[in-house]
């Protein structure tokens, strides 16, 4: 294996049947090792790759760190959701057909390593397999109902492994190491009518009715159909060119699922899946900011496989001590600890829902900037101000609706401090050209990005108070621009 290739394990005595590599690195080491530099590529051979796992970690910092890591984000995502939406090869691959003519059960297994198969006369296959979801080890299962079809498509695990295929591994591998790491070319995209994806029982919707109907409204004036859609609809998005997701998205939910199945087609879709992927997760963004030297307040990742020194932590820091889960939004999932029993108290409550944690320095403000980015232009800003009584924008322990969220103050971009909304901008730019909401706090250190939303708030007399109906012309022209380019 060649040394600018870091093998990432979930423990070492999973590679004893392999030679000894200079390499190899737990996930733990590589999840605590941020110096590592970007030209690394890493393999992740973890053993569990599921959503929030230490193995799913591994890829998500990997990105954030800007190297090439296989299996990416997306692959794993693209894994895991694999009945949902069915990315299959069009073409059907003649080796394979005549395989499984001469195949007497109604069932076939098959072990694909770097996409290479144990059965040679199934090498092309197992090359579109892999070139279509780049994994290290994935398991392919077909099953004949009237016609063979892929009924089950997953990761495979090192530890799973028997002798025999332990030396196909190893083998593949070895293969795998001497050839060069290719991107896939992105696909082009393309449009005509919108789809507006919204849950019209939604606790803390994205857009009230109000506002879903000004865009409405707005689309047709850009030359655009749009249609209100909800998750019932999935089978029918492939009529439309175009998705616009008004509900909070998350990478384990069908907005995830839509977003994807909408870019695997060529639709536009706004939130892009990378741009879900990248802002659902602040384990992510604050590997991302670092790199970049974007300002944020003082972040440490607590790791629950790992010993924690929480004495420490709360010295580095200061108390009160925010403790957040990786991918909550509106607040939830983020808790306050005033003290060092307290502080041990809450980690030990959401590593119950997360592997790992971010322990984060309080800063008190009055209320938080949230600026507006589509397309890496600032379109509204707005002051949401902390909750009654409390020290977030949102209070979920509140029953009455008046004191679950702060008030606000709307103000032109122009009258938002400049280094404010040009914070937003160097942030939005490492994510993408799509719509975002970048919350910030102004210290008087400076600026510092508390947070970025893929799928920001737009409510009728909220983020519109300044600019009207204009915010959603500008908004329903950018789709119109996207759909012309294509």
């Amino acid at each position: 294996m060649q040394q600018h290739v870091h093998l990432i394990i979930d423990n070492a005595a999973d590679w004893q049947p392999y030679y000894p590599s200079q390499s190899l690195l737990t996930a733990s080491e590589y999840l605590q090792s941020s110096h590592l530099q970007s030209r690394y590529h890493v393999l992740n051979l973890c053993n569990d790759l599921s959503y929030l796992s230490t193995g799913y970690y591994v890829s998500l910092l990997a990105e954030a760190r800007g190297q090439r890591v296989m299996p990416s984000v997306a692959t794993i995502n693209d894994l895991t959701n694999f009945s949902h939406y069915q990315l299959l090869i069009n073409t059907p691959d003649r080796s394979l057909t005549k395989y499984l003519q001469s195949h007497n059960e109604k069932s076939l297994s098959l072990l694909i390593c770097f996409g290479l198969c144990e059965q040679p006369e199934l090498a092309s296959f197992a090359r579109q397999i892999f070139e279509r979801y780049p994994c290290p080890i994935l398991r392919v299962e077909l099953e004949f109902n009237g016609r063979w079809h892929i009924n089950k498509l997953t990761s495979g695990a090192l530890n799973e492994l028997n002798d025999e295929q332990q030396s196909f591994f190893g083998n593949s591998l070895d293969h795998f190491s001497k050839r060069v790491w290719r991107k896939a070319r992105t696909r082009k995209e393309y449009r005509f009518d919108l789809a507006i994806l919204y849950n019209p029982d939604e606790a803390i919707p994205t857009s009230d009715k109000k506002a879903l109907s000004l865009f409405i409204k707005a689309a047709k004036e850009a030359d655009i159909e749009a249609e209100l859609i909800t998750a019932n609809d999935f089978n029918r998005l492939l009529e439309f060119d175009a998705l616009f997701i008004r509900e909070t998205t998350r990478i384990n939910h069908y907005t995830y699922h839509f977003a994807k199945k909408a870019e695997a087609n060529g639709m536009v879709v706004i939130d892009h899946p990378d741009s879900i992927v990248k802002c659902a997760n602040k384990v992510f963004l604050k590997e991302l900011l670092d790199k970049h030297k974007v300002p944020t307040p003082k972040t440490e990742l607590l790791l629950s496989q790992s010993e924690i020194d929480y004495e420490a932590i709360g010295e580095r820091l200061g108390y009160p001590v925010v403790l957040k889960i990786p991918d909550g939004s509106f607040s939830i999932g983020v808790e306050k600890a005033e003290d060092l029993k307290h502080f041990k108290q809450v980690a030990a409550e959401l590593f119950k829902q997360s592997t790992i944690l971010l322990a984060q320095e309080y800063m008190r403000t009055d209320y938080d900037w949230r600026i507006g980015v589509l397309n890496n232009r600032p379109i509204y800003a707005c002051q949401y101000f902390m909750a009654r009584n409390h020290w977030q924008i949102y209070n979920h322990s509140e029953s009455s609706s008046r004191g679950k969220s702060g008030s606000f103050a709307t103000l032109g971009v122009h009258q938002a401090p400049k280094d404010v909304v040009r914070l937003a901008l160097q942030a939005t730019r490492l994510i993408g050209d799509g719509l975002y909401g970048v919350d910030i706090k102004q210290t008087p250190q400076g600026p510092v990005v508390i947070e970025i939303n893929d799928n920001p708030s737009i409510e009728s007399g909220v983020e519109d108070k300044h600019l009207g109906y204009e915010l959603y012309r500008l908004i329903m022209a950018d789709f119109g621009r996207r759909l012309d380019e294509y």
